[in-house]
């Protein structure tokens, strides 16, 4: 039974499905199918729209997973199954620091993750050793090819997505609560209480629980 705050990350593949919604709507009847029954809060819903072409560019993943850091939620995907290919977002998951759950693998957990991002990275370079060999024994036959590009291996993607998570958890909650600060500055918060009771109506959570303070607000900004 599912409990306590949620941010919903939703995966769509082109722009126009993006706009259309379709695999959208799919995805969002399963997280509310799992997350019924229990004492849940959804306080957000991110869309990542992908062209295909930049699979290590996640940029609503990352907003997500802050989300999550910043407000002591659980990460909710619909089908963690679809996304088993993925390294780079399998390892971003797994360094993220933010708990998760999937839908359709509720007992998913980091170990799991792990696993599965080692052995989407060893099919990723299976694939390009046996897509260059191919090409080189067609060269070899004198067929004429349309020129060869050198290809960036996903693992390499996936590593910087990796090293870039790893960071201190204080300094990363700091970072990620600052974001929040600045939304809460554009919105015309002016003081360190004026911020502070913003973040605290946002949702996001102090270091201790509860309502935030001035003194909180201004450790976070020296920290960052």
């Amino acid at each position: 039974m599912a409990t306590g705050k949620h941010v919903a990350y939703y995966r769509v593949s082109t722009a126009k499905q993006g706009r259309s919604g379709l695999g959208l709507e799919a995805q969002q009847l399963a997280v509310r199918a799992f997350l019924n029954g229990g004492s849940w809060d959804l306080v957000g819903e991110v869309v990542e729209i992908e062209s295909g072409k930049r699979l290590d560019n996640r940029p609503q993943l990352q907003e997500a997973l802050r989300l999550c850091r910043a407000m002591g939620a659980t990460l909710i995907v619909a089908k963690l199954d679809r996304l088993s290919r993925d390294a780079a977002f399998l390892m971003q998951l797994q360094n993220s620091g933010a708990s998760f759950v999937a839908a359709d693998m509720p007992g998913a957990n980091s170990f799991t993750v792990g696993v599965m991002a080692l052995v989407a990275q060893q099919e990723r370079e299976a694939i390009s050793t046996r897509t260059k060999a191919a090409l080189a024994a067609a060269k070899a036959r004198g067929v004429v090819l349309g020129g060869l590009r050198g290809h960036t291996l996903p693992s390499k993607a996936a590593a910087a997505a990796s090293a870039k998570v790893r960071a201190a958890t204080a300094d990363q909650r700091a970072r990620d609560v600052l974001v929040s600060v600045e939304h809460a500055k554009s919105k015309g918060a002016v003081s360190l209480r004026d911020i502070a009771a913003a973040l605290t109506i946002e949702g996001i959570t102090a270091p201790r629980g509860g309502a935030w303070s001035a003194a909180q607000i201004k450790r976070v900004i020296e920290r960052s």
